[in-house]
């Protein structure tokens, strides 16, 4: 049985909109478990984590550094035959103050970790849904600020062109869905669905 690996944040994980961390979308709802309904005969492995990071080390939560744990799983999860990536999000707290062309350069770093365990047509990169307007509000995520709903926005033509350099797949989530009105960050029910949808189509092709 093949296998492909989703690695993510917590749009990956299944974050509940809304639920900060605490409620996960339950199998069935999740889009990484609506793929693997949907091809039953490779296995995916849900590599999600709230609040992870390309390459920035939050000092509140540590252990969300991409790059640092990119390794080890790959070899605790190996063989693996596809690797689905999506990042950059949490990469946008206006306390990282990274520009898009430098969350880039960390994706980057994580495609040099990935490629030493598959080939870069078995890598799908797909640039995250975009920020609400909304998200920096109090109730919400004030962790982010208006800068980085728009350097969110600016994401999917850096991730494009870096995917077309490197000869990986490539998905924008944005062109699909778009957050929850809730916290303007998560994906609902019904945007797992439709994500799960457009995703199966890309890795029947990579995994062919």
């Amino acid at each position: 049985m093949k296998q492909i690996m989703a690695f993510g944040d917590s749009n990956t994980w299944g974050l509940v909109p809304g639920s900060r961390t605490k409620e996960r979308y339950p199998w069935g709802v999740r889009w990484t478990s609506i793929l693997q309904n949907k091809i039953s005969d490779v296995r995916v492995a849900e590599e999600g984590l709230c609040g992870r990071t390309t390459i920035f080390e939050d000092e509140l939560r540590p252990g969300r550094k991409a790059v640092s744990i990119l390794d080890p799983l790959l070899e605790s999860q190996y063989p693996v035959d596809g690797v689905i990536l999506m990042l950059g999000t949490n990469d946008c707290k206006s306390f990282y103050n990274a520009s898009a062309y430098v969350i880039g350069k960390g994706i980057e770093r994580c495609l040099d970790i990935l490629e030493k365990y598959v080939e870069p047509e078995k890598i799908l990169l797909v640039s995250p849904i975009h920020l609400g307007d909304d998200v920096w509000h109090p109730e919400k995520d004030p962790e982010f600020d208006t800068d980085s709903v728009s350097t969110s926005k600016e994401l999917k033509k850096v991730y494009e062109t870096i995917a077309r350099k490197r000869g990986t797949g490539f998905l924008a989530a944005s062109d699909y869905v778009h957050p929850s009105p809730v916290d303007d960050e998560h994906m609902d029910e019904e945007g797992h669905k439709i994500f799960a949808d457009v995703i199966c189509k890309k890795v029947e092709e990579m995994i062919a």
